[in-house]
């Protein structure tokens, strides 16, 4: 039997690369393989899903094993397993430009600096390379990775069938009803994911096409001073009862803001994969969205991509997706039909296949 651990920062529940984690752990089990998750800090409720990474130093194997980092951002874990005799693998999901932190945490900014070193430095120690997207797989090859393959997040879509929040759901209908569309964005509330730009673009749109819209902004707080200097924008420009943060948001109320929604507006400067644009697709919204990094390749011809994210540029798309009824009949046919590529079963088979032949091969 083969032995397949998994090694991360943060392990954390809702959060894309967490959640990917978890999910690959179940599918190498599934294959008959031994795989346990280690990390630096378990920021899930149940202490079982992870050890920490430290403890591996006293794990005993009789077996073949491998150590598949999940490559976000620096750590020192990443360094720990560069340390390891082990075969290693890598999952990357890219990291986000550090100059884009600079301004707000300068620590965040050294750690993502150091996180690219740290990913330069697996390259010739790394067997197998897997990347969640193409983008991300282009710039792993940039840097000397010689095996690389394609397995995008592992997305469970049945559970977006999870039951709405009833609660708030009957709330923001309640507000829907008073008249106006509703924007929504959910990600964390980081600074390159540029939530700033949206309130502009909204902001503009309220005073041209629609005074009544209002914008829900949801996901987990990554950067106080960034979600501080939001709310203060927003007081500025006296959109207090337009504009609301929720941040974090439990899967169920998620689900409410997806289905209370009219159109889902992305203006994040950097993605390495979008798993948000893929979760509105699924919920039949039209996604507007700067073409950044692996937008263009995730959203495809499912969404309005824009390459310039002006105030005025993206309120004229928002406005045409919800004024032309047939545009937004097409974006929504679109969607169902692309997050078919994404299916679980789809990319497990893609994920099994390339564990096994690394298996044979060894």
């Amino acid at each position: 039997m083969t032995e397949i651990h998994q090694f991360l920062p943060v392990l954390r529940k809702g959060d894309a690369t967490g959640d990917h984690t978890l999910r690959i752990r179940e599918v190498l089990r599934a294959m008959g393989i031994v795989s346990h998750i280690w990390c630096q800090h378990n920021d899930t409720r149940d202490r079982s899903l992870a050890r920490d990474f430290r403890d591996f130093d006293n794990y005993r194997y009789t077996r073949p094993v491998w150590l598949l980092y999940q490559a976000s951002t620096g750590s020192p874990v990443a360094d720990y397993v560069l340390s390891r005799p082990e075969p290693k693998l890598i999952d990357y999901h890219n990291m986000s430009p550090p100059q884009l932190w600079e301004p707000w945490e300068p620590h965040r900014a050294v750690e993502l600096r150091m996180g690219r070193r740290q990913l330069a430095a697996l390259a010739k120690e790394t067997e197998l390379a897997l990347a969640d997207s193409a983008y991300n797989e282009l710039e792993l090859i940039e840097l000397g990775y010689d095996n690389t393959a394609v397995v995008p997040i592992l997305l469970e879509l049945d559970e977006l069938a999870t039951a709405a929040d009833t609660t708030l759901l009957r709330q923001l209908s309640d507000e829907k009803a008073r008249g106006g569309a509703t924007w929504l964005f959910v990600s964390q509330v980081m600074p390159h994911k540029a939530q700033h730009d949206l309130i502009k673009a909204f902001a503009l749109y309220r005073r041209v096409f629609d005074p009544e819209a209002r914008l829900y902004i949801a996901g987990f707080p990554g950067c106080l001073a960034y979600l501080a200097a939001l709310e203060g924008f927003i007081a500025e420009l006296a959109l207090d009862e337009a504009v609301q943060i929720h941040a974090p948001v439990p899967e169920a109320q998620k689900m409410a803001y997806y289905s209370a929604a009219d159109v889902y507006v992305s203006l994040s400067e950097h993605e390495g994969f979008s798993v948000t644009a893929l979760e509105a697709m699924a919920h039949d919204l039209p996604v507007v969205a700067y073409g950044a990094a692996a937008v263009p390749a995730t959203v495809a011809d499912a969404g309005v991509v824009l390459r310039d994210k002006t105030p005025s540029v993206v309120a004229t798309a928002v406005h045409r997706v919800l004024s032309d009824h047939g545009l937004r009949a097409r974006l929504t046919a679109n969607g169902r039909r692309r997050i078919q590529d994404f299916r679980l079963e789809t990319t497990t088979a893609t994920l099994q296949e390339l564990v096994r032949d690394l298996i044979a091969a060894a």
